[in-house]
């Protein structure tokens, strides 16, 4: 384990963040967090490559150019990094979300707000990610949760590109209290009580960015990916408003903004596992050589059984399953979706059974 922070006595205020996952995202979150004057810890779960971030201060697997700050303590030691943090931000993969919650669980943490930064839905009990973490915790007390969305790519935050995003929480105070902390003058930040629709909105652009990462590779042109991100919108609202969400929190950064960019983004890696579908790749051959999780993989296969739970068509959805899993040839796929029934646009109040 590698420990590169001095023990401090806890304030008691919260001016102590741990941020939990050394990948693209939770490097460009500590440093957004440290130039805020926060004292920030980063974990990194392997020690040797934790040990070459403290030496290098720059995350050139995740974050290559960025320089990580001297403030900012790195560590291989969990316990150790959220020692006296009273904010506990998780930009760790979905799919390991549980697992590394769970350790929290194990240290009775106690009065801390766990800010969700990943984006997914757990595949095994297709649970949003908010919903694992109060289930891994629910034995400890004082423990507030908030998640952060919006159109953010690592890339830009790292190097302080304007960004706006949403947080959002149950607790009306916890979301304020989230804003306040991320707030600044290049990353905006806007408060929602829709904790449903806001995860959701994070999860599911994911496949409809592979699905445009497709059309890339197949070059269609503008207007097929225009198509796309409307009708893929609408099936993501579909499913978020049967599930308990608020139909409007997908006009907003956490849904259309967040569609926007992964689909049209060279950062994006869904979209880019897409277009080299489109270029004629199978996903077996794409997975071994990535380096970065590309979430919408996982989360397709959680939105096709959740679209069959809740009775909603998801007929984009579908066909990527089919694409990723099942070797569908894409053109197949698009002349599939091209030729289903013909019926009116505009049809949301009946397809979500009001």
């Amino acid at each position: 384990m590698i420990r590169v922070k001095e023990k401090r006595k806890s304030s008691g205020a919260p001016h102590e963040i741990a941020v939990i996952g050394a990948g693209g995202w939770g490097t460009a979150l500590s440093r957004l967090l440290s130039r805020k004057g926060y004292k920030v810890s980063l974990w990194e779960k392997f020690p040797d490559y934790a040990k070459e971030l403290s030496e290098k201060r720059e995350n050139t697997k995740f974050l290559p150019g960025v320089r990580i700050p001297e403030e900012i303590s790195i560590t291989s030691d969990l316990e150790f990094a959220v020692d006296d943090s009273k904010i506990i931000v998780l930009a760790v993969p979905s799919q390991y979300l549980r697992e590394t919650v769970g350790k929290f669980a194990k240290m009775k943490l106690s009065n801390v707000v766990l800010v969700n930064a990943a984006k997914g839905i757990e595949t095994e009990t297709l649970r949003r990610l908010s919903e694992v973490i109060s289930a891994e915790m629910s034995g400890c007390s004082g423990i507030s949760i908030g998640v952060i969305s919006g159109p953010s790519h690592a890339e830009e935050v790292g190097r302080d590109v304007p960004t706006t995003v949403v947080t959002a929480s149950k607790n009306t105070d916890t979301a304020a209290l989230v804003q306040s902390v991320f707030f600044g003058p290049r990353f905006r930040v806007y408060t929602s009580q829709d904790i449903i629709g806001v995860e959701l909105g994070g999860a599911l652009k994911n496949i409809i960015a592979i699905a445009a990462g497709i059309i890339d590779g197949l070059k269609l042109g503008d207007n097929a990916k225009a198509a796309l991100i409307t009708r893929g919108l609408a099936e993501i609202t579909r499913l978020g408003v049967r599930m308990g969400a608020d139909r409007f929190t997908f006009s907003g950064l956490a849904g259309l903004g967040d569609l926007a960019v992964t689909c049209m983004s060279k950062y994006s890696r869904n979209r880019r596992v897409g277009e080299r579908i489109g270029q004629g790749e199978k996903l077996g051959e794409i997975l071994p050589g990535m380096e970065m999780v590309a979430e919408g993989i996982r989360t397709t296969e959680a939105a096709c059984r959740l679209s069959r739970n809740y009775s909603v068509e998801m007929p984009i959805t579908e066909e990527i399953y089919k694409v990723l899993f099942e070797n569908k040839k894409p053109t197949k796929a698009l002349e599939d979706l091209l030729m289903r029934e013909a019926k009116p646009e505009m049809q949301f109040e009946t397809e979500v059974g009001k």
